[in-house]
């Protein structure tokens, strides 16, 4: 944003725009100034001042320059300084004045600290792939809360832009999302004759409603997560995933993915669970009873994907046990897999199923051009649908 040049009563100038734009989590050197402009504050404060003085109905708050300062270097001359410089431009100043540079140091106000970030390095360790670590190297924590579900922590990665990890385990990185989003969504989409209504069970970063709405012949797609903080964060730093939620035919819900499909009977044509890992607040969405609401939820013919079990290197005994369960439910049950880097050993499976005990879902039953593919898709073809099928022999008969 460029401040006003001469900025009028009521009007913000500054680097963080209008009112509501969010302040970022530093120390910030500012001036709040009464309408007479009586200078009511000056110096460096941390953003919960910022909002406090923004807050306050009857006093207009200019910005001074945007550059963060450590606490405790804005002194007499800086501020005799900085209100000079503001009073004589009465716009937004881009660079420190060189009187300014030598006393005011770049600086975050209070480093974000995570229990698996050490030295720089991001590290996903867990009892489910023992052994074995992920590290990604860790240039800028930008989001870290408790929600009422589980841990969320968002970070700027060296080499893979922004990483999503809840309880400690990676959930998405811009590098390689594209291949999981692609793969559990148009396996299924491409497995129906004509999906107009969606369901998406989990996905808060809006990765799937993202692929789904590429479907011209969806008319309705709904989201339900049981954690609206994933669904916050996700819009804040992951604006290439969440711009599904955009979608005028999208419809979100905030709740338990399990109550909410028992409210609903012969109702949609594609189910898609996009669930954290089986245990915690999604060990119940890879259990039979699930899959037994997902069969009543679904219309005739109506197919489902769900992510299934990490993969085949890891835990062939959670995936023979989950295509077993979704046998006993469904006529059609297969296991597909993908390829991802920063998903433990490379890989994630994926069980597509189907109501239609006709239905071969290993061959896609709608095709996209070569031209649309390649438009609309960076992983997903329909040749890499079909191959998806295609197991190693060992896989192959621990699943048979």
């Amino acid at each position: 944003m460029v401040a006003a040049a001469n900025p009028k009563v009521g009007h913000w100038a500054g680097p963080f725009g209008d009112p509501g734009t969010p302040i970022p989590q530093k120390g910030i050197a500012f001036y709040a100034l009464s309408p007479n402009r009586q200078r009511v504050f000056a110096g460096a404060a941390s953003a919960a001042v910022f909002n406090t003085f923004r807050r306050f109905r009857h006093q207009v708050l200019y910005v001074a320059p945007p550059f963060m300062i450590a606490y405790g270097s804005m002194n007499w001359a800086i501020e005799r300084t900085l209100f000079s410089c503001f009073n004589s431009s009465r716009k937004r100043i881009t660079t420190p004045p060189s009187s300014l540079r030598c006393r005011a140091t770049l600086s975050t106000m209070s480093e974000i600290v995570h229990p698996t970030i050490k030295d720089g390095w991001f590290s996903e360790t867990s009892e489910m792939w023992p052994g074995q670590a992920m590290t990604l190297k860790v240039k800028e924590v930008l989001h870290h809360e408790k929600s009422k579900y589980q841990d969320v922590l968002v970070f700027e990665s060296s080499d893979h832009g922004t990483v999503l990890v809840l309880d400690n385990v990676i959930q998405c990185t811009e590098r390689d999302e594209f291949s999981y989003q692609e793969m559990i969504t148009h396996l299924a989409m491409n497995s129906h004759p004509n999906p107009k209504k969606v369901l998406v069970i989990g996905g808060g970063d809006g990765g799937v409603l993202r692929e789904v709405v590429k479907h011209e012949t969806v008319e309705e797609a709904i989201l339900c997560d049981i954690d609206e903080a994933v669904i916050r964060v996700s819009k804040k730093y992951l604006p290439g995933m969440s711009i599904g939620f955009e979608h005028p035919n999208v419809k979100v819900h905030i709740g338990d993915g399990f109550k909410f499909l028992a409210d609903y009977k012969n109702e949609f044509d594609v189910i898609i669970t996009d669930s954290s890992d089986p245990e915690g607040p999604a060990e119940s969405l890879f259990q039979k009873p699930y899959f037994e609401l997902l069969n009543g939820a679904l219309r005739e013919g109506g197919v489902i994907t769900t992510q299934g079990s990490e993969n085949q290197w890891l835990h062939l005994q959670l995936i023979t046990d989950l295509k077993k369960s979704c046998k006993e439910v469904f006529p059609v049950a297969e296991y597909a897999y993908t390829t991802i880097p920063t998903y433990p050993s490379g890989q994630i499976g994926f069980m597509v199923c189907c109501k239609d005990a006709t239905r071969n879902v290993k061959e896609p039953l709608r095709q996209w051009s070569r031209e649309e593919e390649e438009r609309l898709c960076r992983y997903y073809n329909a040749d890499i649908h079909r191959a998806s099928f295609i197991l190693p022999n060992f896989a192959r008969k621990a699943l048979e």
